[in-house]
């Protein structure tokens, strides 16, 4: 049973970067084709798939087609119960939902502001206020998520979930923009990028370059943490 998988580039798309991880980290079987997100062909490369109109987006083996990394979460949790996509606990199953259902809907000034780059790290990003209050909302669920655990744990509900999928690009723009967090958030958002799922799509994205970047800014910048 193998997915195509349709994703953008990979040192920006933040969402493509999702739809990544919760077929890589579950070991799910798939074929991943880049769509020209950034090369201006992404309507074009998407018209076979309609109504899909954003990546990332799925085919099932069936041949349906599946938009919204919400909608796909759900739908490969649903097809592989076995594959550890929720916590096993109903509890925590239903504060990993409702994690994952924040970070679709919401925290925009940070998405606006800090767009997801995995090419190194700005310095001297000056935080705006609606940036500040996403990552003062985003600090206090992912303590309740890791507060709320019998044990320590590296992860925000205890194994790997759905939950650290849909906030990796969170903490990338974290690191990335080396932005004012606790030290316990600062470990999560480095737990994330050592990751060696996260650590490999990375590597894949700088293969390629580009001039200008998507998202240049006039700051200073230090190499990425490794």
């Amino acid at each position: 049973m193998t997915y195509d998988l349709y994703i953008g580039d990979r040192t920006f798309s933040s969402w493509s970067l999702r739809g990544w991880l919760m077929f890589e980290k579950f070991g799910l079987s798939f074929n991943t084709h880049d769509i020209g997100l950034y090369g201006g062909t992404m309507a074009e490369d998407l018209a076979p798939f309609a109504p899909a109109r954003l990546v990332p987006m799925v085919r099932t083996p069936e041949g349906d087609v599946i938009g919204e990394t919400i909608a796909m979460a759900e739908t490969l949790a649903e097809r592989h119960p076995d594959a550890g996509h929720w916590p096993k606990d109903a509890r925590q199953r239903t504060r990993a939902r409702w994690l994952c259902a924040e970070m679709a809907s919401g925290f925009g000034a940070l998405r606006r502001d800090c767009p997801m780059q995995l090419e190194h790290v700005y310095g001297g990003f000056r935080v705006p206020e609606g940036v500040r209050a996403d990552l003062d909302r985003i600090e206090t669920l992912w303590a309740w998520a890791r507060n709320s655990q019998d044990i320590a744990c590296d992860w925000l509900f205890g194994d790997y979930s759905l939950a650290d999928v849909f906030y990796a690009p969170v903490a990338a723009r974290i690191i990335g923009y080396d932005l004012p967090v606790s030290a316990a958030s600062r470990s999560y958002c480095m737990q994330v990028i050592s990751d060696p799922a996260f650590k490999a799509w990375r590597a894949e994205g700088l293969k390629q370059t580009y001039d200008p970047s998507p998202y240049p800014m006039s700051l200073p910048t230090v190499p990425w943490p490794e």
